[in-house]
């Protein structure tokens, strides 16, 4: 846990111990930031601070959406901010920020086993170092934690930008036919980004919706109403960035699907019509080969060294011989009857 003063002159740290009695002091700015929220924690948000036990507990637990919870004297907000893992999971980053009349309270809220620790810090850590290099003077509570909310909106913003980046490169290798990629990796890939977007998007509308319900409360001071709107806004412009970018990745989706299921469709055809050759073919083949057997047959029967009659006598050559022209004319009939031939 550290906590800092910050004034006109620059930024201090303190020690904890000193907190209670920095608190008493209403021309301060404190800011106490605490990396986690265990036991020793959540006892100087109780007992220093006198907060709400619902609000405590939402610092010790993840909280999976946005929320706002306006007390007399000060307001609790949780947010996330994203973090791109595998296979197209995101992780919800929590900060929790209780903004009173003189200090602001950041607690990052429990991290999944495989986030680093430094990314839960990533926006405070940016703020301290602006604040420490005299590039940021916030003179109000409101400010520090609209500052903080600057830096993740500005991490979304960008992450945004990188996702559309991959999402224009997997659009030329779809619509370029040269090129021979593996079409399930391709697609899997547009279904990745469309995921992260879609998680990105739904991470800055509850962060929108909870800053547009803190601007209407009545407590709040026309100065700090115009940041925390400012704030609402720019949120909800990176929810609509991200979903436009979504449908553009959705569209590019759906034109890979049809074209794939075009040339499966072109390709089904003639595939049937060189089936439908091939059936014609054999259907011709298997009926001159019947007419072809009808002379073997009759010539093999009658060739036979066993008396019948005509045996050995000019009539049985001619019986015969009129057989096969019968025989081989009747099949030829039947066959151009059924469309053999």
């Amino acid at each position: 846990m550290d906590v800092y003063t910050i004034s006109d002159a620059g930024i201090e740290q303190h020690d904890v111990a000193k907190l209670a009695g920095l608190l008493t002091d209403p021309d301060l700015l404190i800011w106490v930031d605490m990396r986690v929220c265990a036991d020793s924690e959540a006892s100087v948000l109780s007992e220093v601070f006198g907060f709400h036990d619902l609000a405590v507990r939402d610092c010790v637990q993840r909280n999976h959406v946005s929320k706002i919870h306006a007390y007399d004297d000060h307001e609790f907000t949780v947010v996330h901010a994203p973090d791109l893992g595998t296979g197209g999971h995101v992780h919800y980053v929590e900060l929790d920020q209780f903004v009173g009349p003189n200090y602001v309270v950041t607690v990052h809220g429990p991290l999944n086993p495989v986030v680093q620790a430094h990314v839960a810090a990533r926006e405070t850590s940016a703020v301290l170092r602006r604040v420490k290099e005299g590039a940021l003077r916030p003179r109000s509570p409101m400010e520090l934690s609209v500052a903080i909310l600057s830096a993740l909106v500005r991490h979304e913003t960008d992450l945004v930008a990188q996702l559309a980046r991959e999402s224009g490169r997997l659009e030329q290798l779809v619509t370029d036919d040269d090129r021979d990629d593996d079409p399930e990796a391709l697609l899997e890939e547009l279904f990745v980004v469309r995921q992260e977007l879609l998680a990105v998007r739904t991470m800055a509308a509850h962060a929108s919706a909870t800053y547009g319900r803190m601007a209407k409360l009545t407590q709040l001071s026309e100065a700090d109403r115009a940041l925390v709107s400012d704030i609402a806004d720019r949120f909800e412009l990176v929810c609509s960035i991200a979903e436009d970018q979504r449908d553009f990745v959705h569209g590019v989706i759906e034109f890979f699907q049809t074209r794939t299921s075009t040339h499966l469709t072109i390709a089904t055809e003639k595939l049937t019509a060189t089936s439908v050759r091939q059936n014609n073919d054999t259907r011709k083949i298997s009926a001159w080969v019947a007419i072809i057997a009808v002379p073997t047959a009759v010539t093999g029967f009658f060739g036979q060294n066993v008396p019948y009659p005509g045996f050995a006598a000019h009539s049985g050559f001619y019986v015969s011989s009129a057989v096969i022209v019968v025989v081989a004319a009747a099949l030829y009939v039947v066959f151009r009857l059924k469309k053999w031939l």
